[in-house]
């Protein structure tokens, strides 16, 4: 039969068709039979060969005897058939098909381990137990079919005694398949099979079959008959059973190790055994093996011990043959020692010194190479002749100072000392080993040293630890900051400061942006802390540089990508750092860079240094990589000397055919223009016009190349754009000649219309006009011409082109060159192509377009201002708008105000708007447009004054008068005919609004005319009750206004300070009083910050939770002499609030530390070992407060504790981003581990922080799957009652949601950890099992989550 004639829906008598085919004499039949077989099985239906059960007991039959064929291809074949056979049996002959594979005895092939494989596929086939939901009737007698045959033929007896069966007198069972005593020898694919019996049923094994199966391992492990391969997998085997034991047999396994390695006749290979035990357990079950490890890190530590080293050279010396199994026990032990790190951390803390002198001791053990200076190199000391022995044209793997002996080992040793400094590094560095200077101390001298490691596997290794601690040092910053591929308009430029100047200035300003990305600023050298990680590594520098150098001027690629990524590392974290060394290095990188000629390195591996694997090419992207790094991070002026040597190398890696060689080469020559041109680069000389023009012919070349890659004309061309930007000055005009000026942005012009090119053609215009200063240097030809094919991007639907098009409208309108060069078309034009996008629905668009427009208006009011801007207005005006958005709009209507053109649009505003729209803001537009418009907008004041006096007006039309008001007085000033009696009369009113809408108003307009409204406003304060609530609002306008302009309030600010404190008593004014303090201490810092810091230890706690509210608002508006004021009390007011009695207050300290970490980090993070271990003390349950409430028959707990650990876990999460180097690793993922076990908002925010984490610390993430899996597990498993209420029901499916969606998010980075199988298959096995489930089980929900992400990344 062929696979054409296969049924769609086939039956067993199709099976049956098939059979007598797999005896055919000819072994193509018997395979093509086999096939069609398999496709049957496949297609079947589950139970179609259930009831005929001769058909199914015939297919098992012939399945079997194929796997004694004498053809390799029809065996393999006939496993692979097993598996939908599996699926398709009636669960009554699983039995004896599981019996007959046991006993099968092969005639024909010489292969033995089929049986095995295929049980082991048999196994894993079979329907399987799943952690925590109850077994299904086809997952019992799968077990049953393992526990009644596999088992005991595995054992070699009976393990469970079927009760049925005790009064008949059976034979007694076979040999076992895992007996080591039998004759035939055993394989390791024998103990595969045991090992999925575990893995895929552990969870129903029962405690007789666990010590059975433990029983069986141990006796393989410590026999002799044994293979190394089969203990191999008989480690792994006890890894994975231990899940399973009882914490008895746990304790009993433990003990007897202790006893084992105790014996003082152990034999090196059984000490090796035992050693890797522990360290495979470590991995497999970490939480419950950790508290063991006192007893046990002992035995590891000792094989590493000088004692045992020396004892060794010792014998070695007399023997004259070094014992092989020296290396191996050591080897083991650091292994070992590696997996106690990395899984049980904490509980190896104690250990941490002998720990660091036993892995440093092995890292420079290397009994066949003579170095008498080993031991006396310390610190940074440096030697001079420690690497004499290599010439700088050697090749490194010379044999020069070293036995030839191809049987020494000891490199695997040194190999595993340096992984086991790099787990260290991972667990240990981040706030603790790192802080304290041990690690720079101790570790880095000697792993810097070791770069003259003559192994290269070593090598890397070591080159990759030192890497990673250099990383470390530099950890904690989750995105990159730098504007270079800033999205201008959807990233608007983040403060963390709010500056005193108005914001409609500040906010969708790309300028700041681009200059800091276009490089206008020479780097900032920061000064070396005198202390610290970074002080430690500019310490180290000098040793490092001299090492890397003799190394990368060797022929080993794998070492100089290393060592080059390496220096890469040092300068981003150093943000520079080289410049006094830059030319000791640079030689060898401009080397790198060059094509190699005639010799092409092996590709490697590579642990560490952003590489898979190490090439001519891979080693040429990373030293371009870091000629652009040390541009971007350090003065021109150390370049400049070495220009010749690297231009002309760069220069032909942008012409490289490779388009990855050639798109990195032009980054480099972006960051090199950067570095070469004015304002970085003052002095231009004959030789750097030389160069710049070189620049500029490569990057125009490759810019107009139809046949270059699109990622290279893309780089290409924003290399262009700096270039044109930089050279736009009086200063750089000199640089390029004004005919390739000219052709350059024409090209730029063309590439603006091609489809592929145009978003980074987009970016180069938007450099180009924000930082062009001078008049005239942009073609009025040009600009028109560019300007409207930009605004034609605005109709285009990629949304990112629209915001990049409009940022650089938005510069190219406002620059000086465009003052007088559009005409009346181009402004129509632009016009119509912005009214679209004055709409509410992409608030990042709006706010440029509303500049934009109102740079237009000023110089051509009658062309802009149409009765379509003004509906577009009027429309946008009744959706909620606020913050830049908002101030943009004012600016806008300023200026129709001021070129008398806003009759049309106070008319809409009063007759369209209205009250439609909220009216605080609308009150702002109509206000703005009344002072500025004058008597040309057709209403006066009066008109307004008279709405709020109207009787029959209604409360929504007075609210906007009174707003309206109010900024006509804040923006009148002096001028202003209002009284602050015009306002006050309001708070009597019946309305809600009214009265609240008076206060504000007479904050805004006293905000204008402070000499008049702030004495009767202290005035009116005295007389307490609500016109004091409403009063305080109207001071809090006033002291927002004085922060933020030349407003002077000093007259006054005792009378204010004297007057919050009385009123903020009243339960009411508590936190609007708290604001207006917190203001009043910024304006006047060195008054009142001593105050607030003597009221936090006020008796009465609701005046301490008032400072401390008044102190976070201190945190956000700020300016330099506050900060120096706030600097010397932070931390201690910090300590005090923490310290609270009350819970209350507390909760609101730690909101105030979250807000000071992101306003104030600067502050904060020198601090953070004062202030994380109060945190961290937060953020634990407390059982004291915990309380059992009655409601009706049952008692309810409730626990006052909740709100303040859910305070300190968003500090946790803030102080994670923002510092997270500060941070102990483990201590912050146990909390993190802890909250998943919390209550519902705790739990969503730290699946929060684990999303971060698997980015800024994927290692230890990884190491805690099992525990993750284990929390996941409980909250998805969570059954609600049928009577649960709706809020319940939704807030669990929120919470699974969210738990299957961090899943995915893990699964994705870590995906390894979901499908590790053989050696790997001991780690993890909590994670994976849990991770079947749910594909399993929420396969629905997990599909739409991957939608949805596919969408995001669209």
């Amino acid at each position: 039969m062929s696979s054409t004639q296969i049924p769609a829906n086939p039956t067993s008598q199709t099976v049956a068709g098939l059979l007598h085919k797999l005896h055919d004499a000819d072994p193509d039949f018997r395979y093509m039979s086999l096939d069609d077989l398999s496709k049957v099985l496949e297609n079947g239906k589950p139970d179609f060969l259930h009831h005929d059960y001769n058909t199914a007991a015939r297919t098992v039959d012939g399945v079997l005897k194929t796997l004694d064929d004498q053809n390799g291809e029809v065996q393999n074949l006939a496993i692979k058939c097993l598996g939908p056979l599996v699926k398709k049996l009636p669960t009554n002959i699983l039995a004896p098909l599981i019996e007959k594979l046991s006993m099968l005895n092969l005639e024909n092939s010489v292969d033995n381990s089929i049986p095995a494989m295929a049980l082991r596929t048999v196994v894993v086939t079979l329907p399987r137990p799943i952690t925590g939901v109850a077994a299904s009737k086809e997952v019992s007698e799968s077990y049953s079919a393992v526990s009644r045959v596999l088992v005991p033929r595995l054992v070699g007896r009976v393990v469970l005694q079927n009760p049925s069966s005790k009064a008949v007198k059976l034979p007694p069972p076979p040999p076992g398949m895992l007996d080591i005593e039998s004759e035939k020898e055993l394989g390791a694919e024998s103990v595969d099979v045991l090992i999925e019996v575990v893995r895929c049923f552990g969870p129903m094994l029962q405690q007789p079959e666990v010590e059975a199966l433990q029983g069986l391992l141990l006796n393989i492990l410590e026999s002799e008959r044994a293979s190394p391969a089969v203990k191999k997998r008989a480690v792994v085997a006890v890894s994975i059973l231990a899940i399973y034991l009882t914490d008895d047999d746990l304790s009993g396994f433990v003990s007897h190790l202790i006893e084992a390695l105790r014996n003082p006749h152990l034999t090196p290979i059984h000490r090796r055994l035992y050693i890797t035990i522990l360290g495979s357990m470590a991995r497999s079950i970490p939480a419950r093996f950790g508290p063991y490890l006192r007893q046990l890190a002992p035995f590891v530590l000792s094989a590493l011990s000088q004692q045992e080293l020396d004892d060794h050279l010792e014998s070695t010396a007399e023997d004259g043959e070094p014992d092989p199994e020296f290396d191996d026990v050591r080897e083991s032990a650091l292994v070992a020692l590696d997996g106690f790190l990395s899984s049980c951390g904490s509980e190896m803390r104690i250990y941490t010194d002998e720990i660091i002198s036993s892995v440093l001791r092995f890292l420079k053990f290397d009994p066949n190479y003579n170095d008498d200076d080993d031991e006396e190199m310390g610190g940074t000391q440096e030697d001079e002749d420690d690497m004499d022995g290599f010439d700088d044209d050697d090749d490194f793997e010379a044999d020069a100072g070293f036995d030839d002996d191809d049987d020494d080992t000891s490199w695997k040793v040194r190999r595993c000392a340096a992984k086991t400094l790099y787990t260290l590094i991972s667990t240990r560095g981040s706030g603790d080993l790192l802080e304290d200077g041990t690690l720079y101390s101790k570790v880095a001298p000697i792993l810097v040293q070791r770069f003259n490691e003559r192994e290269e596997n070593v090598r890397l290794e070591v080159i990759a630890t030192m890497s990673s601690l250099v990383r470390k040092t530099g950890e904690g910053v989750l995105v990159n900051s730098s504007g270079d591929d800033a999205d201008y308009v959807n990233h608007a430029p983040q403060s963390r400061k709010r500056r005193r100047e108005s914001s409609i200035t500040a906010s969708f300003d790309t300028k700041a942006l681009l200059s800091k990305s276009a490089g206008l600023t020479s780097p900032t050298i920061e000064p070396v802390p005198a202390s610290g990680p970074r002080a430690d590594l500019a310490a180290m520098i000098p040793a490092v540089v001299k090492a890397s150098t003799k190394l990368m001027k060797g022929n080993s690629i794998p070492t100089k990508q290393a060592l080059i990524n390496f220096l890469d590392d040092v300068v981003s974290v150093q943000n520079g750092g080289l410049a006094e060394y830059f030319g000791q290095i640079v030689d060898p990188i401009v080397d790198s860079i060059r094509p190699a000629s005639g010799f092409q390195g092996a590709s490697t591996s590579i642990t560490s240094g952003g590489a898979a694997s190490a090439t001519a090419n891979t080693l040429r992207i990373a030293s371009l990589h870091l000629i652009g790094d040390i541009a971007q991070t350090h003065s021109s002026s150390v370049l400049k000397p070495f220009l010749a040597k690297i231009v002309p190398g760069v220069v032909s890696a942008v012409n490289d055919k490779y388009y990855k060689i050639s798109s990195e080469a032009i980054v480099t020559v972006e960051q090199l223009i950067k570095a070469l041109t004015p304002p970085r680069s003052r002095s231009v000389n004959q030789d750097h016009k030389s160069d710049v023009q070189q620049l500029y012919k490569v990057i125009i070349g490759r810019v107009a190349a139809n046949d270059a890659d699109l990622e290279v004309r893309q780089r290409a061309i924003s290399a262009l754009g700096i270039l044109l930007a930089r050279s736009a000055s009086v200063e750089g005009s000199s640089l390029l000649p004004v005919s390739d000026r000219k052709a350059a942005m024409d090209i730029l012009s063309e590439r603006l219309k091609n489809e592929t090119t145009r978003i980074a053609a987009v970016h180069a215009i938007d450099t180009i006009a924000a930082l062009t200063m001078a008049k005239d240097t942009l073609e009025p030809s040009w600009i028109r011409e560019v300007s409207l094919e930009l605004s034609a991007q605005l109709r285009k639907a990629n949304r990112a082109l629209r915001g990049a098009s409009l940022g650089a409208l938005k510069n190219l309108v406002v620059s000086p060159s465009a003052r007088n060069a559009l005409d009346e078309s181009t402004v129509q034009g632009l016009t119509s192509a912005l009214l679209p996008l004055l709409t509410a629905t992409d608030l990042h668009l709006l706010g440029p377009a509303l500049l934009v427009l109102a740079a237009l208006v000023g110089d051509n009011p009658k062309l802009v201002v149409t009765d379509e801007l003004n509906a577009a207005l009027c429309t946008l005006l009744t959706a909620s708008l606020g913050g830049a958005v908002l101030d943009a709009v004012l600016l806008l209507v300023s200026k129709i105000g001021e070129q008398q053109v806003g009759q049309k649009l106070m008319l809409g505003l009063l007759n369209t708007v209205s009250i439609n729209g909220d009216p605080a803001v609308v009150g702002k537009v109509i206000g703005t447009l009344l002072v500025y418009g004058g008597t040309s907008v057709g209403v006066k004041i009066d008109n307004f004054l008279d709405e709020v006096v109207n009787p029959t007006s209604d409360d929504a039309k007075r609210s906007l008068a009174l707003a309206v008001l109010g900024e006509a007085g804040l923006r009148l000033g002096g001028k202003s005919p209002l009284k602050p009696s015009t306002f006050t009369a309001q708070f009597n009113s019946q309305s809600e609004k009214v009265p609240l809408a008076a206060a504000t108003a007479l904050g805004r307009a006293g905000a204008g005319n402070i000499p008049v409204y702030l004495p009767a406003i202290l005035s009116g304060m005295e007389k307490g009750g609500n016109a004091q609530y409403l009063l305080l609002h109207s001071i809090k306008e006033i002291l927002q206004h004085a922060s933020n302009s030349s407003a002077d309030i000093s007259n006054y600010t005792k009378s204010i300070w004297d007057r919050l404190l009385s009123a903020s008593q009243a339960e009411d004014n508590k936190a609007v009083g708290a604001e207006c303090i917190g203001r009043l201490s910024v304006i006047d810092p060195k008054t009142y910050m001593p105050q607030l810091q003597n009221y936090l230890r006020d008796p009465t706690p609701s005046v301490r939770a008032m400072i401390i509210q008044a102190i976070r608002y201190t945190l956000q508006d700020s300016d330099e002499a506050f900060d120096a004021v706030l600097r010397a009390s932070l931390i201690e007011m910090l300590k005090l609030m923490l310290a609270d009695t009350e819970l209350e207050n507390r909760r609101l300290a730690l909101t105030t530390l979250n807000s000071a970490v992101h306003n104030k980090p600067d502050l904060i993070i020198p601090n953070l070992g004062i202030l994380l271990p109060l945190v961290m003390n937060e953020s634990t349950i407390k059982p004291e407060l915990i309380r059992e409430v009655p409601m009706g028959p049952f008692k309810h707990k409730v626990d006052d504790g909740l709100e303040v650990r859910k305070s300190a876990y968003e500090t946790l999460y803030s102080l994670m981003e923002i510092a997270f180097r500060k941070i102990n690793t483990l201590d912050l993922f146990d909390r993190v581990i802890a909250g998943l076990k919390d209550e519902h908002d705790i739990r969503a925010l730290c699946n929060l922080m684990i999303t971060k984490l698997v980015v800024l610390d994927p290692d230890e993430t990884t190491r805690r799957l099992d525990s993750i899996a284990e929390c996941f597990r409980k909250i998805l498993s969570i059954k609600l009652n049928d009577n649960t209420v709706k809020q319940e029901v939704e807030k669990q499916e929120e919470a699974s949601k969210s738990v299957l969606r961090v899943s995915l998010i893990l699964h994705n980075a870590i995906p390894g950890a979901s499908t590790a199988m053989g050696t790997q298959a001991s780690q993890h096995q909590i994670w994976r099992t849990y991770w079947e489930w749910i594909e399993k089980d929420f396969e629905p929900i997990l599909r739409a989550l991957r939608d949805e992400n596919k969408e995001m990344s669209a």
